[in-house]
């Protein structure tokens, strides 16, 4: 064999190693795990979750989880007692609490006759207890191979089948509205596929959960008929049988698409209308922007360069008449370069959250990966907040280095921790498993004050360095007079006008986002979410430089504080939306709940205030420096 056929024969070789080492690559958490007939297949139990049901006119009635072996309930506990499941951070801030389950599962393995799991003793405080939750729409989340336990519910719009994650505790329909029915009997059905001989693949977790009164002492019948349901009397100590039967089901679906039936669109226009909307509103504003800039002020700057200054003929007017004061130091400039700091942290996080989301790396398999991802980009991001901040304060004619530097790394999760610490209190006083553990909260300070702070004091430190931005006017020795400035330029008023353009471009989107954080609901449209996030953040920069050029054309030169505010225009619609969303979406009947949402949507609000903000702010900083600086001034 010749020298250059040998070398063909390796390289072919290898090509085939890569090929067959692409094949078998797999997202970090996500790879499948192979059974065999009579393995056991662990199912593991969630934290219960009140429910939003998929009709129009549902109304989600609570915002407390509850732990599933919350004693309250009497459910069925395992030998030895239930031991909790390593979790992420992200999944135990959202409220995950994984524990074991005594249920007997084994690959193949039909249940041919109910197996009854335990019976219950349940006195009529905790009756009342379940009753309250049943009406309260609570449902039971269980977890095998990392799939969640669904009922197959058929879209009424489309007749697709979809399984609709988590399942009803009870009953509370019309028949049983003054004592709701109580499901004790669950028909599992896992289906499974076999990508090779004797390997077998969980890609399906169904549950159908039943209600069966009959003598709870009795051997348990799956297939009794007309038998009444099982109701708890609140006033006396009920007996409870709890039963379950599994049955295996072969599928065609793979293991690499059996997500896809949990994650169901229920109407696909809606998100393409979102978008579509976004982009029309984009391009009318990216219009309107290049018409004034191109047009009046690229007009504007060649008579004004051509006009010969030894020969005072002619009077500065409109935006070339403050050329003297736009640069000069804004009221509370510390505060000012804080936020945009903070903004910038926020908006770096977002980004590469959303990149990684768009790479398929937070799969739905890696339960809480999404805010487990944030959290440690807003971490490591400390330097960028810290870098922003220092610069923008230095170019504003700040001094007090340090203390931007200590305000920026400090000021805002110091309000954060402070808001979920008061809301963790409320969740610890409702008795919900949804409280951020001490050790959680101490593993936060830590990535806080050992992570984040050094980043940003780091960060400050370069900014530092590299000092203020360059701008391409002199300030005037002494401030000029401001004329009255028109009703729907003044600060607050331009904010909320600015503001509509980018909460419209993402107010249908906006709805799906709510559900997930609020109604237990997985969000799966990361592709809709980033082009409508870069949407948003292209509709905020242009609504931010007119609102900008507007106040400088009437004579107003204070335009940092207008232009911030003008970009975060859209958390005040977003509060007003959130509001909205609870009075049509919510029907919330305890105190906890009530604070609870208004808590979590403050800080919703807060965090699109500063993103929004920084990107207005940003953007009119950079438009005023290249309008300035295209003017011949003496």
């Amino acid at each position: 064999m010749s020298r250059a056929t040998q070398r063909k024969a390796l390289a072919a070789s290898v090509l085939f190693s890569l090929l067959s080492c692409s094949n078998a690559f797999y997202l970090p958490g996500a790879a499948p795990h192979d059974y065999r007939k009579g393995e056991e297949v662990k199912l593991f139990v969630n934290a219960l979750t009140p429910m939003l049901a998929s009709n129009d006119h549902a109304k989600l009635r609570s915002l407390i989880n509850y732990d599933y072996y919350n004693p309250s309930f009497h459910f069925c506990e395992p030998e030895g007692g239930p031991k909790s499941e390593p979790e992420s951070l992200g999944s135990i801030l959202f409220g995950d609490r994984i524990f074991n389950s005594p249920y007997d599962i084994k690959m193949l393995e039909q249940n041919t006759t109910c197996q009854t799991l335990c019976r219950q003793d349940v006195p009529a405080e905790d009756a009342k207890f379940i009753n309250d939750r049943i009406k309260e729409d609570y449902a039971l989340n269980w977890l095998v191979d990392g799939l969640p336990a669904a009922e197959m519910k058929v879209d009424k719009k489309t007749g697709d089948i979809f399984y609709d994650m988590g399942f009803n505790l009870g009953d509370d329909e019309d028949e049983f509205i003054d004592n709701p029915a109580l499901n004790n009997h669950y028909e599992i059905v896992l289906k499974y596929h076999s990508p090779s001989p004797d390997v077998y693949r969980v890609v399906g977790v169904l549950v159908w959960p039943s209600s069966l009164g009959d003598n709870q002492d009795d051997p348990a019948d799956c297939d009794a008929t007309n038998v009444k349901h099982l109701q708890l009397d609140g006033n006396s100590t009920n007996r409870v049988r709890y039963s379950y039967r599994v049955t295996w089901s072969e599928s065609d679906t793979p293991w690499a698409t059996r997500w896809d039936n949990y994650l169901h669109i229920f109407d696909p226009r809606i998100h393409w209308f979102s978008l579509i909307n976004s982009i029309v509103i984009v391009v009318f504003l990216c219009v309107m922007v290049s018409m004034i800039l191109l047009r009046t002020v690229s007009r504007d700057i060649t008579h004004y360069n051509n006009i010969d200054l030894s020969e005072d003929i002619q009077e500065d007017y409109g935006w070339k008449l403050v050329h003297g004061e736009v640069f000069r130091t804004p009221q509370h400039p510390m505060i000012l370069s804080v936020l945009v700091g903070n903004g910038a942290q926020l908006c770096a996080m977002v980004g590469v959250t959303l990149v990684f989301a768009l790479l398929g790396f937070l799969s739905p398999s890696n339960r809480g990966s999404l805010a487990t991802v944030m959290m440690i980009c807003w971490t490591l991001f400390g330097a960028v907040g810290g870098y922003i901040s220092s610069r923008i304060y230095a170019s504003m004619g700040g001094t007090d280095k340090r203390k931007n530097s200590f305000l920026t790394a400090t000021i805002l999760p110091t309000i954060v921790f402070g808001v979920v610490f008061l809301l963790d209190l409320f969740l610890l006083s409702a008795g919900s498993s949804g409280a951020v553990p001490f050790g959680t909260i101490l593993l936060i300070v830590v990535l806080w004050f050992g992570i984040s702070a050094p980043l940003s004091a780091i960060g400050s430190y370069f900014g530092s360095k590299h000092g203020a931005i360059t701008h391409p006017v002199r300030v005037n020795p002494i401030p000029r007079q401001i004329p009255p400035t028109p009703r729907y330029l003044q600060p607050w008023a331009a904010a909320l006008l600015a503001g509509i353009l980018p909460f419209g471009a993402a107010f249908v989107e906006l709805y799906f986002v709510l559900s997930s954080l609020f109604a237990s609901r997985a969000y799966y449209a990361f592709g809709f979410l980033a082009l409508t996030a870069g949407v948003v953040a292209l509709t905020t920069a242009t609504v931010s430089i007119l609102f900008t050029y507007f106040i400088l054309c009437a004579e107003e030169y204070r335009w940092h504080w207008r232009a911030f505010l003008a970009g975060g225009g859209s958390a005040f619609w977003l509060f007003a939306y959130g509001v909205f969303y609870w009075a049509s979406r919510l029907s919330l009947g305890s105190f906890s709940s009530v604070v609870l949402y208004m808590g979590y949507l403050l800080l919703l609000c807060l965090f699109d205030f500063l993103i929004t903000g920084t990107i207005g702010f940003v953007a009119a900083y950079w438009a005023v420096r290249k309008l300035y600086s295209a003017i011949r001034v003496d």
